[in-house]
């Protein structure tokens, strides 16, 4: 089976452009460098389709390695039937080849084998024929006794279960079965008896059923935590008609036969003790692989809204990670992200040092000038928000902003702090983390897992090594989608950058600090282990500011250079213009040539011909000057304060199944259900948005919203 063709019928795209992918995947090119630099070879495929592409050419190999398996074990024991290979060359899932091969695979010792080996097939093929015997049945069974099966008792058993096992392991029912429980069936969850659930977690699914089909990806993921933990009983019940139904098809019983209760006894123990429970399990692994995919792409869209959230630039900021008992921890960074100072304030119980606290931001406020106070949203967040509230009373310039600090506390253990800030406490790294991820989100938020983000759902419950290869591939994308600054970056940064890992991201700083700034793309090629393919694949995404080449700043590919100095050249051109001069010259050349054939007179496709003229109009840009600023507030409000019919602005902080939770300047996020959502509107982590509150439960600090009809 061709790879190309198989992928493409299911990505509905052209083989060719699968085809042309396969190529550059095998030969080593990272998705970025493909999607950005490629385009002319993919036929114009984005990042999302290429790594499509990438994980359905990784099954399709399994595929075929099980296919290949599979066939060799049947050769090596002269099993394998011309029909048989033939089935098995068509078969285009794991399941279908693993039904085919259930009835040859070599098993451990069951009570099937063991009749076997006491010479009971025989018999079994008699009960499968329902061959209608002559004479006294107590008579016939005699000639199957042996020293192991002595009474008749033990033969008739012995007979029934191998023909048991004959039809749970026949292909065609398995499958038959499968399909009609997966459309026709339902998933059943109940309390156990005695069940450790004080906080009723699980409340809802304490008597809860819902058709197989239709159930949803986060209630699969819940359910199957409630059984974990013991708090819930789980089955699929399918209908006794279902399965009757089918293996009736092919193994029918005889009324006439005298054997017929003993078919009748081997189908009943082949659905109730083999085949059901092997179809449930099937069942149930297939629900929670694909509630686990949902949730996994569910966490990487969140990230990826997390990671583009525009950086908030020209402000001295005061970062808080607020605390009780032990304090709140403060830092002071400037517009760079260098450390002025840090202290530790306690305005909050059992201290409660308030009006000292207050005194200690006015005069850091006062000394460094902060414009922005950036407040972590754990313990103690509203809390203090109140504190920044007080102190923006006295200073209308200044606001305040709630940051996500999931993961700082990682952050501030780990060895890259240790590097990063070796003069401070870990407890105030933290707040210097929340500091910088204002500055710059994606800067700060790559030193930390992915993992510890938490803008996921049931992460814990997902198969971790393809949450992890799907994170870092939204993090790889993102890094790469906006750029590097080479003589900036950390190496966390760094390491994301297409075809540079962390052991030459550590190569590069320390160059970087032995020998100074890079002064253009082609320096990289003296970094220790850096050869000519790393360069292929990382130059376009590094940036060189300031540097002799002007080109070494944007995101123009070393090997576009020449078309690009010739553009500069035809359209007099020059980097000093502000954007309206840029876009005038090249607007001129293509009235003078249109881009076709501009194309072909510089001999580079027309879509590299494309993204050549947006940088040149603008240089480096940074893709997330295009989305909306965080909100910014002065004021702090109370859950008491809210009415129902308030129209608030409001940030989205974390996208599930059921809905949005938004962050609306009260203790909790509101609740943005799914039902309120208009359709075709998308949500994305860090979006700003207008809602109203739809209803208020102060006893349980929930919020309902809505979003603001538009006027």
């Amino acid at each position: 089976m061709d790879p190309a063709i198989h992928i493409a019928s299911q990505l509905g795209i052209n083989s060719h452009q699968v085809a042309a992918t396969i190529d550059l995947l095998d030969a080593d090119n990272t998705i970025p460098f493909i999607a950005r630099y490629r385009k002319e070879r993919t036929d114009g495929l984005d990042e999302e389709q290429l790594r499509s592409i990438s994980s359905l050419l990784r099954s399709f190999r399994l595929l075929e390695q099980r296919r290949s398996t599979v066939i060799r074990s049947l050769q090596s024991r002269d099993l394998l039937t011309p029909q048989l290979e033939t089935a098995l060359q068509v078969a285009d899932t794991l399941t279908k080849i693993e039904d085919l091969y259930q009835p040859y695979k070599p098993k451990r010792k069951t009570r099937a084998s063991i009749a076997r080996g006491n010479g009971l097939a025989p018999l079994a093929d008699l009960i499968l024929k329902q061959n209608i015997i002559q004479g006294d049945l107590s008579v016939f069974v005699q000639r199957y006794r042996s020293r192991n099966v002595q009474t008749a008792d033990e033969v008739w058993q012995g007979a029934r279960d191998i023909v048991a096992e004959i039809i749970s392991d026949h292909s065609a029912i398995r499958a038959n079965i499968r399909e009609r429980a997966t459309r026709t069936t339902a998933l059943r969850s109940r309390l156990k008896p005695n069940a450790p659930d004080p906080q009723q977690v699980f409340r809802v699914y304490y008597d809860f059923s819902g058709r197989v089909n239709r159930i949803r990806p986060h209630q699969i993921l819940a359910i199957n935590r409630g059984e974990k933990e013991k708090v819930l009983t789980v089955g699929i019940l399918i209908p006794e008609r279902d399965w009757r139904m089918v293996i009736a098809e092919y193994y029918e019983i005889n009324r006439e036969s005298p054997l017929s209760q003993h078919l009748q006894l081997a189908v009943e123990d082949a659905a109730q003790r083999l085949l059901l429970p092997a179809i449930e399990r099937n069942i149930r692994r297939t629900l929670t692989e694909q509630a686990q995919e949902h949730a996994i792409t569910v966490f990487a869209d969140n990230l990826r809204g997390l990671l583009l959230q525009p950086p908030i630039t020209n402000h001295t900021i005061m970062a808080i990670d607020p605390g009780f008992r032990s304090g709140s921890k403060v830092a002071v960074v400037d517009q760079n992200g260098r450390v002025l100072e840090c202290t530790t304030i306690f305005p909050h119980p059992p201290q409660q040092e308030w009006d000292k606290s207050i005194a200690c931001i006015e005069k850091l406020s006062n000394r460094y000038h902060v414009s922005l106070v950036a407040i972590g949203n754990g313990t103690a967040s509203r809390e203090t928000e109140l504190l920044a509230a007080e102190i923006i009373s006295k200073n209308q310039d200044m606001r305040y902003i709630i940051v996500s600090e999931a993961g700082a506390s990682v952050y501030s253990a780990s060895k890259l702090a240790r590097v990063e800030l070796p003069d401070l406490d870990v407890s105030l790294r933290g707040a210097v983390s929340i500091a910088r991820r204002v500055i710059d989100p994606l800067a700060e938020l790559v030193k930390i897992d992915p993992h510890a983000i938490g803008v996921g759902m049931y992460q814990h419950d997902i198969d971790q090594n393809k949450l992890t290869e799907v994170l870092q591939g939204v993090v790889e994308s993102v890094v790469n989608q906006v750029g590097v600054d080479i003589n900036t970056a950390s190496a966390a940064l760094l390491s994301n950058v297409s075809g540079i890992g962390a052991k030459l991201a550590d190569r590069i700083v320390k160059y970087r600090e032995d020998h100074g700034s890079f002064e253009n793309r082609t320096s990289l090629l003296n970094v220790p282990g850096f050869g000519s393919k790393t360069f292929q694949q990382a130059a376009g995404f590094i940036r060189i500011k300031s540097g002799k080449n002007p080109l070494d700043g944007t995101a123009i590919h070393p090997e576009s250079y020449l078309a690009a100095k010739e553009i500069i050249n035809l359209s007099k051109y020059s980097f000093d213009m502000d954007v309206i001069e840029k876009q005038h010259c090249i607007d001129t050349l293509l009235n003078q040539d249109n881009i076709d054939s501009l194309a072909a007179k510089l001999d580079i496709g027309v879509p590299t011909l494309k993204d050549i003229l947006r940088q040149l109009v603008e240089p480096g840009r940074d893709p997330r000057r295009e989305l909306p600023q965080p909100l910014l507030r002065a004021d702090v409000l109370k859950m008491e304060d809210l009415e129902v019919g308030m129209e608030l602005h409001g940030t989205v902080r974390n996208v599930v199944d059921f809905g949005a939770f938004i962050d609306i300047g009260v203790k909790n996020d509101g609740l943005l259900h799914r039902s309120e959502i208009p359709q075709g509107y998308t949500l994305a982590v860090g979006q700003n948005l207008e809602v109203v509150v739809l209803n208020i439960d102060l006893d349980r600090n929930r919020v309902g919203l809505k979003v603001r009809p538009k006027p």
